[in-house]
């Protein structure tokens, strides 16, 4: 079987005849956890690279703090931002020599450049696109659904796959819970998304440095869809328009770390997880890889800085409350293998192929310790064609769509994909871990919402316990073809392709 590639987010192209999808600043004054601050430019140093960016991890006290960006300042850096209480600055500098220099510094953990290209925009990654929802589309269903249900719902075949509608007769979370969507953008003008949209939890991250302007968090024209889809399969609004979200009473915030070209680079990832963590964020959903590596090695100086930074953010979120979720990927790789052939790094620069060690090379943020991995179902309850899977590696799954070919729902749902909200008050379909992510967020929600004091750890703990488990099954034949093609390894309460099995909706609000 042709394994599907894996796309820049959590979501992915499906093969020719199908529905193609998404594979897809400053903090306001008194911040206790970062500060903006002003370099200098050393003249007595080189200043004619290219301008990158990178992350520096220290350690120490507020004395040693003020060394670090001493010694930054004097290797030719300029601090955008310092996030103190994790001890990482965020530098951007044209020193060519400059990671190796400031490495030696006492205090300084690790020094890693974000990226392998300049600053400057390098030209638009392809990411995908989305199939849209047709009017006669949109007019069928309206005419299926009941009295409680909105206009598209019965096209969600992933609803009842998690009994989420059985859990909405109970309850539709809470107004006091807030689900972050770390991601491309979200349209918090969507009809759908409008009425839940939290803007005190949002801010645009791109820059490593949070920006609040109105609208700042919104996806650009010509930008990717793939935040506001997420965003509508966590919390679309129960209001008798459209779709509806997992968790449809709660609210939802958009935290913009994509750059206009697509990528996802480290010191934006880590200013959304430091964000969310210190404006009451209770679940952030991360349907993405952090570029430009698609594996990052912890023997690699450049790889091993990324890694820890971006590892102090999301446990800093997690002491702050936040529980992290995030798509496991759509390679169709093994992640407890012994190996993994990565293809695709650095995808902003000249890529290469090399073999990692998956115990050593980390997809970040999904295969930190603490954050919630997630794997993907197709509409008849398999591990989607596409989805990434591991022993020991996938936490819980859930529905993120698959060829209908492979998985065909049943009526009257049509579609094998996820169908969520789109930019300008539109709704398509997409499929992938990215799709899959934000329903275990959605849960989590509900989870929260139920128990509202329960910290990080204890909601975690409840999303396994009430898990549907989910054996292996028979032998992995996704497409017929009379070849295996994937192996599940584990038993019926926990393996590789569902970890503790499919989340559970009304488990959630009930327990």
């Amino acid at each position: 079987m042709a394994h599907l590639g894996s796309g820049r987010a959590r979501a992915l192209a499906l093969p020719v005849g199908l529905a193609l999808t998404v594979s897809l600043g400053f903090l306001p004054t008194g911040s206790a956890s970062a500060s903006a601050v002003d370099g200098r430019t050393s003249a007595a140093v080189p200043a004619d690279g290219p301008k990158l960016s990178y992350v520096v991890n220290s350690r120490g006290g507020p004395g040693t703090a003020k060394q670090v960006r001493k010694a930054v300042e004097r290797a030719g850096g300029t601090v955008v931002i310092a996030y103190d209480r994790i001890g990482v600055l965020v530098v951007h500098s044209q020193n060519p020599d400059f990671a190796r220099s400031v490495r030696g510094v006492r205090g300084v953990d690790s020094v890693g450049a974000t990226r392998t290209n300049p600053i400057v925009p390098q030209g638009t990654k392809d990411i995908g696109v989305e199939q849209p929802l047709t009017s006669q589309q949109e007019r069928a269903a309206a005419a299926r659904a009941t009295a409680d249900q909105d206009p598209m719902e019965p096209l969600q075949w992933d609803l009842p796959a998690i009994k989420a509608d059985k859990a909405h007769e109970k309850s539709l979370g809470s107004r006091q819970v807030t689900a972050a969507v770390i991601d491309t953008g979200v349209d918090d003008t969507h009809p759908d998304i409008a009425p839940n949209f939290d803007r005190s939890a949002s801010a645009n991250c791109v820059t490593g440095a949070p920006d609040t302007t109105a609208g700042s968090w919104r996806p650009n024209a010509g930008e990717s869809p793939h935040g506001t889809h997420v965003a509508g399969t966590i919390a679309a609004a129960k209001n008798g328009i459209g779709v509806t979200g997992v968790a449809p009473g709660v609210k939802v915030a958009g935290i913009k770390v994509a750059n206009p070209d697509g990528f996802f680079y480290t010191e934006s990832v880590v200013c959304g997880f430091m964000w969310a963590a210190d404006h009451g964020v209770d679940v952030t959903n991360n349907s993405y890889y952090t570029d430009p590596w698609m594996y990052n090695c912890k023997d690699d100086p450049d790889q091993g800085a990324l890694v820890e930074a971006v590892a102090r953010a999301t446990r800093y979120a997690e002491r702050r409350g936040t529980v992290n979720v995030a798509a496991a990927g759509n390679s169709a790789e093994d992640l407890a293998a012994d190996s993994i052939e990565d293809t695709g790094s650095p995808n902003d620069g000249d890529t290469s192929t090399r073999t990692i060690d998956p115990k050593k090379c980390f997809d970040i943020p999904t295969m930190l310790p603490g954050v919630v991995t997630v794997s993907a179902t197709g509409a008849k309850g398999l591990k989607a064609s596409y989805s990434n899977y591991g022993n020991g590696v996938i936490d819980v799954a859930a529905p993120g769509g698959d060829s209908t070919a492979y998985q065909p729902p049943e009526p009257p749902a049509t579609n094998g994909l996820i169908l969520s909200t789109l930019p300008g008050g539109k709704y398509g379909y997409m499929a992938g871990t990215s799709m899959a992510s934000p329903h275990v967020a959605g849960v989590v929600a509900l989870i929260k919402s139920r128990h509202p004091y329960a910290s990080a750890a204890a909601v975690k703990a409840l999303l396994t316990l009430e898990a549907d488990a989910k054996a292996c099954g028979e032998p992995y034949d996704i497409d017929g073809d009379g070849t295996v093609d994937a192996v599940c390894e584990g038993g019926k309460n926990r393996n590789g392709f569902y970890g503790a099995g499919v989340v559970d909706a009304l488990d959630a609000v009930r327990w």
